[in-house]
């Protein structure tokens, strides 16, 4: 676009700002319910009794269970149906992508999300969404792109008016690059493109040396004997920051899994299947399912892993499937 028609355009998208993304508070289509919460609780892993435990629960100050607090957003989602669809037009931040995608920024990243709780939810409560469109940045570019960054606010309440929470969901609208093919040729005389390496910090670096030397190792807090993974320096269980490590026989089951199409991302192989693995060790690690056809590949799958070279810098744990 020429500077003129940037202002223009520019000068649309600011009007932007301020408007309601669901024309008012939203009301969750359940209730807050212990199946739910239920669910939620055994993906993330949480056992906190004051969501799970009713008998615990009622002993405590409060005398119930509560929900996450976390889950605040959750319950006033839309679900596969509107996702599958499209938003409605009355939508005002599905107005501001589809401008945006109008003029060439069809990428989509979200960047950061910021939450603050200040109530609980209980069984039973409805919870109300009220998000507007607060800020969008001038033109930004990035190594994603060149875009814009704007930025939802939202307060969630329940049915008496109490403020149980606020989000801030920040989202990078840009127009995306033209993809290289992740792999040179074998004959083509070009360089191979090695894997992103990853940051070896310092409550991660003994990992990956660890998995340098072959070996995938799982940290276990010394106070309470839980395990976990990724790394990180305490306990969620106890918040002891003391700790050691167990090996891991690598045995395990696939717990969930997507096929990676595009974009194509240098130092992999295709077709790429990323798997949440669950370790007989109890935790779950995420990495690559290999050596059989991706439509072998289900939940449930039993998988022994192994580290291997999978370019000149990178040593990783790779799964393959057990024969039946």
């Amino acid at each position: 676009m020429t500077p003129e028609e940037t202002k223009a355009f520019e000068d649309e998208l600011y009007n932007f700002v301020g408007n309601s993304v669901h024309g008012g508070p939203r009301k969750g289509h359940d209730d807050v319910n212990a199946a739910m919460i239920r669910q939620w609780c055994e993906i993330m892993g949480d056992a906190n009794p004051a969501y799970i435990d009713a008998e615990w629960a009622a002993k405590s100050t409060r005398g119930h269970t509560i929900a996450p607090p976390a889950m605040m957003y959750a319950w006033t989602q839309e679900g596969y149906k509107v996702a599958s669809v499209g938003r409605p037009e009355s939508d005002g931040q599905a107005r501001l992508v589809r401008f945006l995608a109008s003029k060439g920024f069809t990428g989509s990243l979200g960047t950061n999300v910021d939450q603050e709780y200040f109530a609980d939810a209980k069984i039973g409560d409805s919870i109300f969404e009220d998000s507007i469109i607060e800020s969008i940045s001038e033109q930004k570019t990035t190594g994603r792109g060149v875009g814009y960054f704007f930025e939802t606010f939202a307060k969630f309440t329940n049915q008496d008016g109490t403020l149980l929470g606020t989000q801030r969901f920040r989202v990078f609208q840009f127009i995306p690059p033209a993809q290289a093919e992740a792999e040179a040729p074998a004959d083509s005389g070009l360089e191979v493109p090695t894997r992103i390496q990853a940051p070896r910090g310092q409550d991660n670096k003994w990992w990956w040396d660890a998995c340098d030397e072959g070996k995938v190792l799982i940290q276990r807090c010394k106070s309470c004997q839980v395990l976990r993974h990724p790394p990180r320096p305490m306990c969620g269980e106890c918040q002891s920051t003391e700790w050691d490590s167990i090996e891991s026989t690598l045995d395990g089951e696939v717990f969930s899994f997507v096929e990676m199409h595009h974009p194509r991302v240098p130092g992999y192989q295709y077709p790429l299947i990323v798997a949440v693995i669950e370790l007989a060790e109890g935790t779950r690690i995420v990495a690559n399912v290999v050596g059989c056809d991706v439509a072998d590949v289900h939940i449930g799958m039993k998988i022994k892993g192994q580290v291997d070279q999978v370019d000149e810098k990178t040593m990783l744990p790779q799964f393959y499937p057990i024969a039946s």
